[in-house]
C-alpha cells in the first residue's frame, strides 16, 4: 500500500513519518528528494538556471535567491513546481524499489493536494495541528519571525480544505506521545488492511 502523508508547516508530519518508519514503514521524504533533484549537473538545475539565472551560482542552487524570485509570484512558483515536481516524483517512485515486499510505503509530500501527487497514492493522510501551535513551533525551530511563518502558512493549502480531501486525519492536538500513539494506530490499521 502506498500512502501520501501531508500537513502544513509545523503540523507534526515529520514526527508522524518518523513513527511510521519505527513501526516498519518505508518512508520517502520528497523534501529530501527535492535537494537531490537540483543537485549540480542535474537537468532540473539546468532548467532553473535558464529561467532564473541568479538562482544558480557556481553550478549550485542558491535557495535564497530562488525563493526570492518565486515566493510572491504565483505564476513563477507554478513554473518552478512544473520543473521540480515531475523530477521529484521520478526519484521517489524509483526509490520504492528498495522497499521490502509487502512493506507499507509512505510518501511525505508537503504539496500532496496542490499537485497531482495525491492521485498516485492509495490513501492520503493529513496531519492537523492548531494554527497557534504551528506558528510557535516553526518560529522556535527555524528562528524566524511570526510574519514570515504566517506568509509560509498562507502559501499552503488551507487546512480545512485539505481536511475535506484527505482519506485519513491525524489530529496533533496533544503532546508528542499522543501523536506517536495515533501514528502507531494508523500504521496498524494500514498494515492489517487487505491488499488490492
Amino acid at each position: 500500500m502506498r500512502i501520501g502523508l501531508t500537513g502544513g508547516i509545523g503540523s507534526g508530519k515529520s514526527e508522524v513519518a518518523a513513527e511510521l518508519a519505527r513501526c516498519g514503514a518505508f518512508v520517502i521524504d520528497t523534501d529530501e528528494l527535492a535537494r537531490e533533484a537540483v543537485a549540480p549537473g542535474s537537468a532540473a538545475l539546468a532548467e532553473i538556471a535558464r529561467h532564473w539565472p541568479a538562482a544558480v551560482v557556481g553550478g549550485s542552487l542558491d535557495r535564497a535567491a530562488l525563493a526570492a524570485a518565486v515566493f510572491d509570484d504565483d505564476a513563477e512558483r507554478r513554473k518552478l513546481n512544473g520543473i521540480l515536481h515531475p523530477e521529484i516524483r521520478r526519484i521517489a517512485f524509483a526509490r520504492e524499489s528498495k522497499a521490502a515486499p509487502g512493506q507499507l510505503i509512505v510518501h511525505v509530500v508537503p504539496l500532496l493536494f496542490e499537485s497531482d501527487y495525491a492521485k498516485l497514492v492509495d490513501r492520503t493522510v493529513l496531519v492537523i495541528a492548531p494554527p497557534e501551535v504551528r506558528l510557535e513551533r516553526v518560529m522556535a525551530r527555524d528562528s524566524v519571525q511570526r510574519d514570515a511563518v504566517l506568509a509560509r502558512m498562507r502559501a499552503q493549502i488551507d487546512p480545512e480544505k485539505a481536511r475535506t480531501l484527505a482519506d485519513d486525519i491525524i489530529e496533533n492536538d496533544g503532546d508528542v506521545e499522543r501523536l506517536r500513539e495515533r501514528s502507531r494506530a494508523l500504521y496498524q490499521r494500514f498494515a492489517t488492511a487487505p491488499s488490492g
